[in-house]
């Protein structure tokens, strides 16, 4: 019952055209991506002639690593996008236009309910900014250069956009259809913006704005998530170059390890289990 639910939901999104609007935008940031890296890598390699580490740093390493990262926050934007549009009404819209009292009823309870809208939305929004990342690390290494870790920052963007999609559901049940796309853009940019928080406490050596980070990072654990993978795409860098590329784009490169893992998943069912009792106490 849930794998039918999660198809309808799919066959919906198809219906109303969800993937051909994110198909256009994903072409049209890799063809910019692929453009923009091959410019830079060339002035970089005529910068660079003569000398294979100038100024005693990998400038192939920061460069590729930089835009990697930039080309990170952008699939994991777009895996939003994607993850919002999937579970923008999914309760409370769907309860709007009468399609759920034949549903839940009696085929479904709520919770399979739940949870097979959740599977369709996360599965696809996980698996199309796992396919939009590996594309660019193929583009950056094509052009100059391979990242040091693949499938690690991978599973981080995918298991990101997945925590998006519950956080969607939950608000589905919560708000209307356009307040939720909001809180999920909202919520969106209050994690990138604890990132920034973060490195600028690092570079300005403050405490108060590096806890001021952390917090909201682990509160939406789908920066960490972006923030581990970027730790990653670099993990062999050594001395300036690592001072450099840890930095990050958007945020500073954080590798947080097996706990993160373990944290995120808690946070998932968290997340789903309060979406489902908040939408089995709602009147259709």
């Amino acid at each position: 019952m849930i794998g039918a639910i999660a198809m309808h939901a799919i066959r919906e999104s198809l219906r109303r055209r969800v993937f051909v609007v994110v198909l256009v935008l994903s072409i049209a940031f890799l063809l910019f991506y692929a453009w923009g890296v091959s410019e830079v890598f060339e002035d970089v390699d005529a910068f660079a002639e003569g000398e294979e580490r100038p100024f005693g740093v990998d400038s192939e390493t920061i460069v590729g690593g930089t835009l990697l990262g930039i080309a990170m926050f952008v699939t994991l934007f777009l895996g939003a996008v994607l993850s919002t549009f999937l579970t923008l009404g999914a309760v409370r819209g769907d309860a709007e236009r009468g399609l759920l009292q034949a549903v839940v009823v009696r085929p479904l309870g709520r919770s399979q309910y739940i949870a097979g809208r959740l599977l369709a939305a996360g599965a696809v929004s996980g698996g199309y900014v796992i396919a939009l990342f590996l594309a660019c690390v193929v583009v950056t290494g094509l052009v100059g250069w391979w990242p040091d870790r693949v499938l690690g920052p991978a599973l981080a963007l995918g298991a990101g956009a997945f925590i998006l999609a519950a956080l969607g559901m939950l608000g589905s049940v919560l708000f209307s259809t356009t307040a939720n796309g909001i809180a999920i853009f909202m919520l969106f940019g209050a994690g990138i913006t604890g990132g920034l928080l973060g490195q600028i406490g690092e570079g300005l050596e403050s405490e108060t704005l590096k806890d001021a980070g952390s917090v909201v990072s682990w509160a939406l654990p789908f920066e960490e998530l972006y923030q581990h993978g970027l730790a990653l795409i670099t993990a062999d860098a050594e001395g300036t170059t690592e001072t450099i590329v840890n930095l990050g784009p958007f945020g500073g490169a954080q590798e947080a390890g097996f706990g993160l893992w373990l944290f995120a998943a808690l946070y998932l069912v968290a997340t789903v289990a309060l979406a489902a009792r908040l939408f089995a106490r709602r009147d259709l």
